[in-house]
């Protein structure tokens, strides 16, 4: 028979909406990067920045048509 187990932790507060924009950065940041590298890369990757730019985009959207973003601790 197992013994007691621990007690779960409690959960993180992160605040999801400042991830969402650190990434999209970081994207935006990479796609100028192959901007500058012009034929050097291929199209594929260029694309997979602008891709992601505009997912982080909708889910900062997603996140505020749901009332995530802005919302301080009320607990």
């Amino acid at each position: 028979m197992p013994g007691p187990r621990k007690q779960a932790p409690p959960p993180l507060r992160v605040d999801t909406a400042r991830v969402v924009l650190a990434g999209t950065a970081l994207w935006a940041v990479a796609l100028v990067v192959l901007l500058l590298l012009g034929d050097r890369v291929d199209r594929m990757w260029i694309w997979t920045c602008v891709a992601a730019i505009g997912l982080g985009f909708l889910g900062l959207a997603v996140m505020r048509w749901q009332g995530q973003t802005g919302r301080r601790d009320r607990g």
